[in-house]
């Protein structure tokens, strides 16, 4: 086999799809490796450069590849969906990585440390805790009798009744038990965001 210059990496759960291209550009391997084999593969393989579609567990693929001796690159998938020749499947995308990777002016995405994601992860789980508290506070304040009581019934003659419709009760007992529920929901939605202030 000749020399491998750059492989295409597209990653999935259990199958990996590999191209790899020599010093001329000729497609000199395409394989398709199982996660035990991929990494036999590249641990037994001369240091190159591997290109990966830059996602969540891209980043910890960069960081097993970069210890076997590896330079990786992780590219957007908007930036390599252009070298897609044919129609999408894993073969397609593999190849499409390797030759975006070969571009002087591409863009890279900087792999990130275990210790960046987990940071990245708890911001993250915050936003959307405080988007779900702010929802409930709105949600609630909505139902309150002050802002969101129904137009009350009225009987023949233009009196108002003295009995409320069954209309009218069903609605109050609507609202009363949407009511206890986002008391219940945002007491621990402030615990959780506390929590994650501390941390």
């Amino acid at each position: 086999m000749d020399q491998i210059i750059r492989i295409g990496l597209d990653t999935s759960k259990s199958v990996f799809q590999v191209h790899g291209v020599d010093k001329a550009g000729r497609p000199v391997l395409r394989r398709k490796l199982a996660r035990r084999e991929m990494i036999k593969f590249f641990q037994k393989l001369p240091p190159t450069l591997v290109a990966l579609e830059a996602c969540g567990a891209s980043h910890h693929w960069a960081r097993q590849l970069s210890s076997f001796g590896h330079t990786v690159k992780l590219i957007a998938p908007q930036l390599a969906k252009p070298y897609v020749k044919r129609g999408k499947n894993d073969a397609a995308d593999a190849e499409a990585l390797c030759e975006a990777a070969s571009r002087p002016t591409m863009r890279f995405v900087p792999a990130k440390s275990a210790e960046q994601q987990a940071a990245l992860m708890l911001v993250g789980m915050r936003t959307r805790l405080i988007k779900r508290r702010t929802q409930l506070g709105t949600l609630s304040g909505g139902m309150r009798p002050s802002s969101a009581s129904p137009p009350q019934p009225v009987c023949a003659g233009s009196n108002p009744c003295s009995q409320r419709s069954p209309q009218m009760r069903r609605y109050q007992r609507w609202r009363e038990s949407c009511l206890r529920f986002t008391a219940r929901s945002m007491p621990s939605s402030s615990v959780r965001l506390s929590a994650s202030k501390k941390s």
